[in-house]
C-alpha cells in the first residue's frame, strides 16, 4: 500500500525524540512492501541540523515551507495514497494538518493519527472544551499511538476513536546492538533527553540528585537545553547527540538512565524510544518507576527500577560492571524476542488491511 505520513521529521533529531521511532517503523513498513512517503515541515533548525544527510530508501521526504505547499501536499496525498497518516507533534500548523486530514475521511483513502505523545494529548483536549482536536478525532479510520497502554485505549475510545490501539516503540538490531570490543565503562551513568519543562524536575530528582549522593561517580549528560544548566561537578555535559552516535554512548556506560516525562509516567505504559535503544547496545537500564513495565521488561533481571535518586545511587553504588552486563545482555535477549520494529510494522501492516470493526475487535 502507498503510505504517506505528515510528521515533525525523519531526516533530523535535533529537537525531535520521535526521529529514531519513525525510522525504525517506517524502514520496517517498507521493507513488508509498503510504498512510504513522508511530509515534514522546515521548523526548529531542524534542515540545518540533519543527521540523515540523504534521504532514506525506505521513504520519499518532502520539505515543506509555506502553507500553500502544506495545503498541496495534503492535496497530493489524498490523490495518490492509500493510507494518509497525520503525526502529533509536528511543530507547526498542527491543527490545521489534523483537521484537513480529519474532513478529508470517509472516502477512498483511509485515515490515522498517529499520536506520538498519546498521555499529554489527552490531557491537552481534557483541559480544554473549545480544543479543535477533539472533533477531529471520530473522524479518523485509526488512531495509533507510540505508547499509553490500555489508560490510553480507553480514553481515546471516551472520546469517540473508531479503534485505538498501541505501536510501540522498538529496536532495530541492525541499528542497536553492542559493540564488537566491549571496553572498561568511561561513564557511571549516562542520561540523553532534551531539556523539557514537563520532564525537567524529575532530571532534578533521578539524574542531579543522584549525582549529588555519588560524588565519585562519572556521569554524563547528552540532549539539548542544559548548556545554562549549573550541573553537579561529577557530571560531563555532552551536548546533542545525533542518532548515529546513540548506540557507542550507550555502551560506554555501565548504567543507562531513562527519566521519562511526568504525562507518561502518570498515564504508565510508555516506554521511551532510548529504552529499547540502549537494550539494543546490551546496555543495564535504570529506568524511573512506572505502571506497566513489567509488560515491557522484567525488573531486576532485564532492567532495574529505581522510585527515586537514592534508588539510582544505590544502583551506581551495587551494581557492579560484570552484573550490569548480564542484566543488559538478558534485556537484549528480551528485546530481541518482542520489541523489534520487525514486529511492530507487521502488526500495524495487520490493523492497516484489515476492517476498522475487526481491527477494533
Amino acid at each position: 500500500m502507498r503510505l504517506t505520513f505528515f510528521g515533525s521529521s525523519l531526516v533530523s533529531s535535533y529537537w525531535n525524540g520521535a526521529a529514531t521511532y519513525y525510522r525504525g517503523l517506517l524502514r520496517a513498513l517498507h521493507e513488508l512492501g509498503h510504498d512510504v512517503a513522508f511530509c515534514e515541515p522546515d521548523a526548529y533548525g531542524r534542515q540545518q541540523h540533519r543527521d540523515l544527510h540523504e534521504d532514506p530508501p525506505y521513504a520519499r521526504v518532502t520539505v515543506y515551507t509555506t502553507e500553500a505547499e502544506r495545503d498541496a501536499l495534503v492535496e497530493q496525498a489524498f490523490g495518490e495514497a492509500d493510507w494518509v497518516v497525520k503525526c502529533s507533534g509536528v511543530g507547526v500548523w498542527d491543527a490545521e494538518l489534523e483537521a484537513a486530514v480529519a474532513a478529508r475521511s470517509g472516502g477512498g483513502v483511509q485515515t490515522a493519527f498517529l499520536d506520538v505523545d498519546a498521555p499529554a494529548t489527552l490531557a491537552r483536549i481534557a483541559a480544554d472544551p473549545a480544543d479543535p482536536f477533539r472533533a477531529c478525532i471520530p473522524r479518523y479510520d485509526r488512531v495509533l499511538t507510540y505508547g499509553g497502554g490500555p489508560p490510553v485505549v480507553a480514553e481515546y475510545e471516551r472520546w469517540g476513536a473508531r479503534a485505538c490501539t498501541p505501536i510501540y516503540n522498538a529496536l532495530d538490531p541492525r541499528e542497536h546492538r553492542p559493540p564488537v570490543h566491549r571496553r572498561e565503562p568511561e561513564w557511571d551513568v549516562l542520561f540523553m533527553g532534551n531539556r523539557l519543562p514537563d520532564r525537567e524536575g524529575r532530571v532534578e530528582e533521578f539524574f542531579f540528585r543522584a549525582a549529588a549522593l555519588c560524588p565519585d561517580a562519572r556521569f554524563a549528560l547528552g540532549g539539548e537545553g542544559w548548556g545554562n544548566k549549573r550541573l553537579p561537578a561529577n557530571v560531563a555535559y555532552l551536548g546533542h547527540v545525533p542518532t548515529a552516535r546513540h548506540n557507542e554512548l550507550n555502551a560506554s556506560a555501565r548504567l543507562v538512565l531513562n527519566v521519562h516525562r511526568e504525562s507518561m509516567v502518570s498515564n504508565g505504559w510508555s516506554p521511551a524510544t532510548r529504552m529499547f535503544e540502549a537494550a539494543g547496545a546490551a546496555c543495564c537500564q535504570v529506568t524511573d518507576a512506572w505502571r506497566g513495565i513489567e509488560d515491557f521488561f522484567l525488573p531486576g533481571d532485564e532492567i532495574l527500577v529505581a522510585e527515586d535518586a537514592a534508588g539510582v545511587a544505590r544502583y551506581v553504588r551495587d551494581i557492579a560492571t560484570v552484573t550490569a552486563r548480564d542484566i543488559g545482555e538478558a534485556g537484549r535477549r528480551r528485546a530481541l524476542r518482542q520489541h523489534t520494529y520487525a514486529r511492530r510494522a507487521r502488526l500495524m501492516d495487520a490493523l492497516l488491511r484489515a476492517p476498522v470493526a475487526e481491527g477494533a475487535a
